[in-house]
């Protein structure tokens, strides 16, 4: 018997899960340019028609995946902030700790092929936005002061460095630079107005 689409069982969740990674990884091997709907259907093993019916365009696609990264992302802060046990800018340690671990991944991170396209693009500039918006609202309590805004900041710097830094040779020791901004995020280290 042979295995096509009409005999095999449907699997919307898996197929749309498929679609996402393999545009990620795409992005992550070849650019986001190598991210075309042909490309990512082929990867994942469906027709054009099996993409377009569970993304409509190649920019619900990007936004997906961005999405799909930032709830990663989320996940990635949410475990180091489970793991920290002062309540004063939590957050903002995780943030800096999920900065770090991005930055000794380089180019095969998947927010490094993404990366220029939320600079260019309105629609994952606000994802981007709308989501540290809803962060930092659910962390106001402990992450509002004006220091901590400051180190996710150097910490953002960091990610835009790492852009721009060619992708050969070793990647930069910036240990001293982590546990730096990691020491900025005590109460002792904000200053009282």
């Amino acid at each position: 018997m042979t295995d096509n689409a009409y005999s095999r069982k449907k699997q919307p969740e898996q197929v749309r899960r498929a679609l996402l990674d393999c545009a990620a990884q795409l992005a992550v091997e070849n650019g986001l340019s190598a991210v075309t709907l042909q490309a990512v259907a082929e990867a994942a093993g469906v027709t054009k028609g099996g993409l377009l019916h569970h993304f409509a365009s190649k920019q619900i696609l990007i936004e997906a995946v961005f999405a799909n990264i930032l709830a990663e992302f989320r996940r990635e802060i949410d475990g180091y902030m489970a793991k920290d046990e002062r309540s004063f800018g939590r957050f903002t340690r995780a943030y800096v700790h999920a900065a770090f671990a991005d930055h000794e991944l380089g180019m095969r991170s998947p927010w490094a092929a993404l990366s220029v396209s939320l600079i260019a693009e309105p629609a994952l500039r606000q994802l981007w936005s709308d989501w540290l918006e809803a962060r930092l609202l659910d962390h106001h309590e402990t992450d509002s002061a004006p220091m901590l805004e400051i180190v996710r900041l150097a910490a953002d710097g960091l990610w835009l460095s790492d852009l721009l830094q060619p992708e050969i040779g070793p990647r930069r020791d910036l240990t001293g630079l982590k546990s730096h901004l990691l020491s900025l995020t005590s109460e002792a280290a904000v200053p009282v107005l």
